[in-house]
């Protein structure tokens, strides 16, 4: 068995640990079961793309597949580190588990070929800009389903929901979440533009992918300050924060690969 076949099985096991906890998180929630499919879930990835680096000897930057593969392992190694040590925001599985299976059902359909990796990319800016955005995209997941539980306990779905905190403290997590997610955000686009001038000889050119992240951190920003001046109801909260994350998402995994861009694929 080749080195390619060896890791499909590898993520394709793993994307069933993580379909079989989304079950479980949203119909029977047995919360041990689902940390330990959780973590089988990040121990297969981690070998799968451990062994992918090992083989084309570079990391999991340049092309779609790579990209998906990595954003699932480090969403979910983050989660299941929350999952782990906070118990009261286990009942987010419901809302955050969908996010990874969708990512990791997206991973196995693209082609998996391997890329090229650009001089520009061998810096170890390039591994500081995306463990930053790593970060920033895992804690924003956390924060908008923390933020979607205080929609879904107004619904049918309420007894689903029924053991989580009250809502002024889960959305007191979730805006800490956030808070912490803008922090990385924060410093993903310094070192970009610090790895800008270095790799183009300019630190910002509002190409697509700079200025679809600029705008994911201004509306960030906007929704923190509002909930600390305006302190909006947990509906309006709960919508900014989806946005915020939906806007996260399009310029992770939509904009470098609809436009030609420098750093096309960077995350």
């Amino acid at each position: 068995m080749n080195a390619g076949t060896v890791e499909a099985v590898l993520f394709l096991a793993a994307t069933a640990a993580y379909v079989v906890a989304m079950g479980l998180a949203v119909f029977a929630p047995w919360q041990r079961a689902i940390l330990g499919l959780l973590l089988v879930g990040v121990a297969l990835m981690t070998a799968g793309l451990g062994l992918r680096w090992a083989t084309f000897g570079y990391g999991p930057f340049t092309t779609l597949y790579e990209v998906l593969a990595s954003s699932v392992w480090s969403l979910s190694l983050i989660y299941v580190v929350v999952y782990a040590r906070m118990p009261g925001l286990r009942g987010t599985a419901a809302i955050a588990l969908p996010v990874i299976v969708l990512l990791a059902g997206w991973m196995l359909g693209v082609d998996c070929s391997p890329g090229h990796l650009p001089p520009t990319f061998d810096t170890w800016l390039l591994y500081v800009h995306s463990l930053f955005g790593k970060l920033f995209l895992g804690l924003l997941l956390v924060s908008a389903a923390a933020a979607g539980v205080l929609i879904a306990r107004r619904t049918l779905a309420r007894f689903t929901f029924e053991s989580m905190p009250d809502d002024t403290h889960l959305m007191e997590l979730s805006y800490r979440f956030a808070a912490f997610a803008f922090v990385f955000d924060t410093l993903m686009l310094v070192v970009g533009a610090i790895w800008a001038q270095d790799a183009w000889g300019r630190y910002w050119a509002w190409d697509p992918l700079e200025t679809w992240a600029f705008l994911t951190w201004l509306a960030l920003a906007f929704g923190l300050h509002l909930k600390i001046w305006l302190r909006p109801p947990a509906v309006v909260w709960s919508g900014m924060v989806a946005a915020v994350f939906v806007l996260a998402f399009t310029t992770f995994f939509g904009v470098p690969f609809v436009s030609d861009v420098p750093h096309k694929g960077v995350f």
